[in-house]
């Protein structure tokens, strides 16, 4: 039991440390889950992408943006039809009057990345 007594004036450092070694789990388990997230988008949109030739489909990427001790950053993105994508999402105006059909297939993606991200992140912080 004296092992586990401190003095009041340590109480606030025995504190901290229990908080940052707390900190230093779920960061970990964050990111995974950021990962996991961001690796589910990417599958989501690949799924739904409409298919002419399959290289649009193809060309989904997850891209590490910002990494740092205590955050991670993911992008989804296109690698090189990255200008296709807005077209596709929305629709577009025609040359000669009119607009082309929109193919919803990256918003979808997101919230059900988001909605993941959020059950997974509450799972682990239990």
């Amino acid at each position: 039991m004296a092992a586990d007594r401190i003095k009041i004036d340590r109480l606030a450092a025995v504190v901290m440390e229990g908080l940052q070694e707390y900190a230093d789990l779920a960061t970990e388990d964050l990111k995974a889950a950021v990962k996991r997230a961001g690796d589910s988008a990417k599958k989501d949109v690949q799924a739904s992408a409409p298919t002419d030739t399959g290289a649009y489909k193809k060309s989904w990427a997850v891209k590490t943006t910002r990494e740092t001790a205590n955050a991670l950053e993911v992008t989804v993105h296109s690698r090189n039809r990255y200008q296709l994508a807005h077209l596709l999402e929305f629709g577009h105006a025609k040359r000669g009057g009119g607009r082309t059909r929109a193919f919803p297939h990256i918003a979808p993606a997101e919230q059900r990345a988001a909605e993941i991200l959020v059950r997974e992140v509450e799972a682990a912080l239990r």
